[in-house]
């Protein structure tokens, strides 16, 4: 028992030890921004972080994403390599690693997902000074559901004490605005007329498919922070994507012109309504539209949103089922009203296979947008694509 009870005590004590450190090093980063939400965390830290260098704000990113990154100030990336299973005790050390940079600012992208797990990464370890939320989206619902108004209330633990809200979510976030009211935080919300002011050039100037509301946002914060739109925009243009990142590539098989557009990252129905409407309004001259939906049989509700939306993804003409758990994603789809003459399962094939099927498929030209899952199957197929790819855009 005394050995137990010692145990405890020198827990405790270096628990103090860490967060009186901890502190000490947060009073050094005047600027210290959380970005959460369900969908686009990690592309906004980085359009956060890079409009910020452009601004001349000596700046630290994190990233977790699909592969976790800790960005210096000039923007060069290292890869956070994690033993064992990823936890939020992770910021705390990336918070330590920030000592050997005399930064201005620090973004870092919230890995917490229980609802209590959010608001001690916030109040407990980064103590933010603006926090950001991205959107409030039907996702992980196992987890911070089981409905999208559980999601909202858990993002509200992310509100910082006494600093500033920033979030893109419109429909969503009364929870959020009373959340800041409570904490004494101001509650700033990108209009319509925001994300409509993105431009078409602007878009343009990017490499990869970034949103308008994304780049909204992070515009909204960079202004926040006295950076004018024109420098913040440029240094959001010169950003790395995420690996995750929406991307496009376009090829040219046998005189049938493909565009792949790599949707495989996102998660929710409705990030896919949103992709689904920009790529079929910017590739509305093709003449097939193919929908590949990688499943995951440890993701049946994944799957069966998606079969669910399957009637409101207007205009295609078939759906390519890959992976494994097909059935619900067939039977969710079949229910909601596809016909099944526009479901094609190909499970357990080649990649090699999948490929010359989507190009059967695309006739003279097609757009072909990869959903579902970015593992096992459709991380081969975006891979064997992209080796034959003649342009990204």
């Amino acid at each position: 028992m005394w050995v137990l009870l010692g145990l405890l005590i020198l827990i405790v004590i270096f628990l103090v030890i860490e967060s009186v450190i901890n502190n000490r090093q947060l009073k050094k980063i005047p600027i210290r921004i959380y970005v959460n939400g369900t969908r686009g965390k990690s592309s906004v830290t980085r359009l956060i972080a890079a409009s910020l260098r452009a601004g001349g704000v000596r700046t630290i990113a994190k990233t977790t994403g699909s592969s976790p990154r800790f960005i210096l100030p000039d923007g060069t990336e290292n890869l956070i390599r994690r033993l064992g299973q990823p936890s939020i005790s992770e910021q705390v050390k990336i918070i330590r690693w920030t000592r050997d940079y005399q930064i201005d600012a620090l973004v870092i992208e919230c890995m917490a997902l229980q609802p209590y797990t959010q608001w001690i990464s916030e109040h407990k370890m980064v103590r933010s000074t603006i926090g950001v939320c991205t959107n409030v989206r039907a996702d992980h619902l196992d987890v911070m559901g089981p409905t999208v108004d559980d999601v909202e209330k858990a993002l509200a633990g992310t509100v910082p004490d006494g600093g500033i809200f920033v979030t893109a979510e419109r429909s969503q976030n009364k929870v959020l605005q009373q959340a800041c009211k409570d904490n004494k935080t101001e509650f700033h919300a990108v209009s319509e007329a925001e994300v409509e002011a993105v431009t078409p050039q602007e878009l343009a100037g990017f490499s990869y498919f970034e949103h308008a509301e994304n780049i909204a946002l992070a515009v909204k914060v960079a202004g926040l922070l006295n950076i004018d739109r024109e420098t913040a925009i440029k240094g959001m243009q010169t950003a790395t994507p995420d690996i995750g990142a929406l991307r496009l590539s376009e090829l040219s098989f046998h005189g049938r012109r493909v565009i792949w557009v790599n949707a495989l990252a996102a998660n929710d129905p409705d990030s896919y309504r949103i992709i689904w409407a920009s790529v079929s309004a910017r590739y509305s001259d093709v003449a097939k539209r193919i929908v590949v939906v990688n499943c995951r049989q440890d993701r049946p509700d994944r799957s069966r949103q998606l079969g669910e939306l399957a009637p409101e993804m207007k205009g295609v003409d078939t759906f390519l089922l890959i992976g494994t758990g097909t059935e619900i994603f067939a039977r969710a789809a079949t229910k909601a009203g596809i016909e099944v003459n526009k479901l094609y399962t190909m499970v357990g094939e080649r990649t090699e296979r999948i490929f010359e099927r989507i190009i059967a498929l695309s006739g003279s030209s097609s757009v072909v947008l990869g959903a579902g899952n970015i593992k096992g199957d459709g991380l081969l197929l975006d891979e064997f694509i992209k080796n034959r790819t003649f342009s990204h855009g």
